[in-house]
């Protein structure tokens, strides 16, 4: 694999594991670090014997875990308030929040089988688990398996696949950049990618805004407008507010409801 790789590989020997461990620790905390391309090599590796498959597996299985865990119990003990934390964190809330509370209205505890395969869905799908009170025996067996599954997988693409991999790293090596720079770069470059997506969202979404004190002259004074409540069942709770009137549906009711919303006045859309 030539001198870059053999950096790599005294690089992982020496510091890999603790890398490792706290880089998925990290990502399914929530913080935008992709750690695709570290286990893929980290799996490559492994091939050579250079590093321990098996404490690899454990190591990537317990960083992805206990933040599982940690998302879990904030999904019980918070509830739907949790959900505005991840807002805060992800590069992706509006679509990742809304996609998990599909995943779990089609699939239930299914979906922590395929969560962590689908990005920006591996940290929504564990605190919605907390919220919808899936049982802990339940949560258990899903996550455990689908953490398994996805830890191994990964590493055993790597694995099976480090001729390739060997060879990607040699074209890094000729090009004068190392593999933990690439990475760096680019997921720097994905994150301020996202950042500035989302930054248009929201400046979009601003100059369509009307504030609920707005709205509530409108309603007050006759303005004739009807209010379309899109929330998902999930994020109801007792101190939710209701505003009067509302027409509740879901984003998935839509199509087949979509009759039902009047034609004749301005549409107020409540999304959270």
């Amino acid at each position: 694999m030539g001198h870059e790789a053999s950096e790599i590989t005294r690089f992982l020997i020496h510091h890999g594991y603790s890398v490792i461990f706290f880089w998925v620790l990290a990502e399914q905390a929530g913080i935008p670090l992709p750690s695709l391309p570290l286990l893929l090599t980290a799996g490559a590796l492994s091939a050579e014997g250079k590093i321990s498959f098996h404490v690899l597996l454990l190591l990537t299985f317990f960083g992805a875990f206990i933040s599982d865990l940690m998302w879990f119990e904030l999904g019980r003990r918070q509830g739907a308030r949790i959900l505005s934390l991840l807002c805060r964190i992800s590069l992706e809330p509006d679509s990742c929040v809304r996609n998990t509370e599909n995943l779990f209205m089609k699939r239930g505890a299914n979906s922590l089988l395929v969560s962590k395969f689908l990005p920006g869905l591996n940290t929504v799908a564990q605190p919605m688990a907390g919220i919808v009170k899936l049982s802990w025996s339940r949560f258990l067996a899903y996550d455990v398996f689908g953490t398994l599954f996805w830890a191994s997988s990964i590493l055993l693409i790597g694995r099976i696949f480090h001729h390739q991999i060997e060879d990607i790293l040699g074209l890094l090596r000729r090009s004068g950049a190392s593999l933990l720079e690439t990475v760096i770069a680019a997921a720097a470059a994905w994150i301020l990618f996202k950042y500035i997506q989302r930054r248009r969202f929201l400046h979009n979404l601003r100059i369509s805004r009307i504030d609920p004190e707005e709205l509530k002259r409108d309603i007050d004074s006759g303005v004739p407008v009807i209010v379309v409540d899109l929330r998902n069942e999930f994020v109801l709770d007792d101190d939710s507010v209701q505003i009067p009137g509302a027409l509740r549906l879901t984003p998935e009711e839509i199509e087949a409801r979509h009759e039902e919303i009047p034609r004749d006045r301005d549409i107020i859309l409540y999304c959270t």
